[in-house]
């Protein structure tokens, strides 16, 4: 057994052989940034002050290209050697909300988009409802002991209600059964919250929302949290999809910049016909933030979308001046096992 001590905080909490410090983390009630637990999105990079880590797991993709004289960890897969000494942000917002498992009920099935399914789920009898912070995601429980994870698209409802935004991923097969085959009155398993997504209160700074197709659940979720309290900081919220049909809840984001002075939407398609076709703006999303904001020093920044988008925002970002510590982003990566078995070559794409 092994010791990790946070260098900030001062916290220390002791890791199991061949355990994470995120898993090690969680267990100690600690809670630090993570999103994909895969490896991939970065969400949980930390700094190694002290000690050796190894990556038998799965390795550490989202490391690519970092300076190693800025001594970079992945929480999420580093398994201590010895007694470590990092320096990572906490997240203590989440740390007081428990997570567990309960079923729920179907009560909603809608279609959003050609390819987006919207859901409500209940509380099935018997069962106390969840309690989670905007942008947080829950995990789907299949029978055969994986995980489907999916962003919760609303904030904690007085009457239980999640709402999450299904992507149909051809020829997956959990994606797919929600397509076709699941009905309203049907049950499912689900485990939350997760994830540290949420909504940073403790700053006057302007924020920027950038989504990336149904990556606009969570963010959807954090920009209702900070409408309904109020916030006078300007927020500025990017949409970015290929056709006009995934924005599937334009009006919505719409009618934010009109009833709130303090908001603006910008639309962004990347195919150029469908954009002359609307009138929308034409382009990668990541460039038209910068189009509008070249320096981003002062801005607090969130993002949830597609691996490809966080990495490009990321980089990016951080080259307008963003301080890391300011960005905070949710990584639509594939589910852990499915993961694994593309690293592995054993599996194409999957749900």
């Amino acid at each position: 057994m092994f010791i990790v001590t946070l260098k900030t905080s001062g916290r220390r909490f002791a890791v199991e052989p061949g355990e994470t410090v995120l898993e090690a983390a969680q267990r100690a009630g600690i809670a630090l940034p993570y999103s994909c637990r895969a490896g991939v999105c970065g969400s949980c990079k930390a700094t190694l002050l002290e000690g050796e880590c190894a990556y038998p797991r799965n390795p550490p993709l989202a490391l690519s290209g970092s300076s190693p004289a800025k001594h970079a960890v992945l929480l999420c897969q580093a398994v201590p050697l010895g007694d470590l000494l990092i320096e990572a942000r906490e997240v203590t917002s989440v740390e007081d909300i428990a997570r567990r498992q309960l079923r729920v009920t179907v009560v909603e099935k809608q279609q959003l988009a050609p390819e987006v399914i919207g859901l409500v789920l209940q509380p099935a009898a018997g069962e106390a409802g969840l309690n989670w912070l905007p942008g947080q995601y829950l995990d789907v429980l299949l029978e055969d002991g994986k995980r489907r994870p999916f962003s919760i698209a609303s904030g904690p409802r007085a009457d239980g209600a999640i709402e999450l935004h299904v992507r149909h991923v051809a020829g997956g097969g959990f994606t797919s059964w929600v397509n076709d085959g699941l009905q309203i009155g049907d049950e499912l398993r689900i485990e939350g919250p997760l994830g540290t997504f949420v909504p940073r209160e403790d700053s006057e700074r302007p924020m920027v929302f950038m989504a990336g197709g149904t990556g606009f659940a969570p963010v959807k979720a954090i920009v209702e949290h900070f409408l309904a309290l109020g916030t006078r900081r300007p927020m500025r919220v990017y949409w970015g999809a290929r056709s006009v049909a995934d924005l599937y809840l334009r009006p919505l984001a719409e009618r934010w910049a009109h009833e709130a002075s303090n908001l603006r939407f910008q639309a962004v398609l990347s195919d150029p016909e469908q954009a002359l076709a609307t009138g929308l703006r034409v382009g990668l999303i990541h460039e038209a933030v910068l189009e509008d904001q070249p320096d981003l020093s002062g801005h607090d920044v969130y993002m949830s979308g597609p691996p490809a988008m966080i990495d490009a925002g990321r980089k990016l970002f951080l080259d307008a001046d963003l301080p890391e510590d300011r960005l905070y982003y949710d990584s639509f990566d594939y589910a852990p096992d499915v993961l694994a078995q593309i690293l592995a070559g054993r599996a194409g794409l999957s749900d």
